[in-house]
């Protein structure tokens, strides 16, 4: 069941985790090289530990493909200069990272 609590904890966690311990280097360069992505994505899944190793796993996992496309498609923006498409990728992202982790959130409890 969602509280008000959980719902800031899955919130801040993520930005924590997909902001915060993202060094430059992977944010520069999980869009040229899919092992750095992989990566990133371990160390996205960390924090969300507090949820239980199911959850943190799976919010890992499920980062992956999200991260792939839209690494890849902001970098492509960005090189055409399309910076309005460039962030709406971005937000884009981000609902897509909340929306899964709302519903496996709600599916695993």
């Amino acid at each position: 069941m969602f509280s008000f609590e959980i719902l800031l904890g899955i919130i801040w966690t993520h930005f924590i985790a997909d902001f915060v311990f993202q060094p430059t280097y992977m944010s520069m360069n999980k869009s040229k090289n899919s092992w750095i992505l992989a990566l990133h994505c371990v160390v996205y899944a960390v924090p969300f530990i507090w949820l239980g190793i199911p959850y943190a796993i799976l919010a890992g996992y499920l980062h992956f493909p999200i991260d792939y496309i839209a690494s890849r498609s902001t970098s492509k923006l960005y090189a055409l200069e399309e910076y309005h498409w460039f962030f709406v990728v971005i937000g884009l992202d981000q609902v897509i990272h909340m929306t899964i982790l709302l519903a496996c959130f709600s599916w695993m409890f």
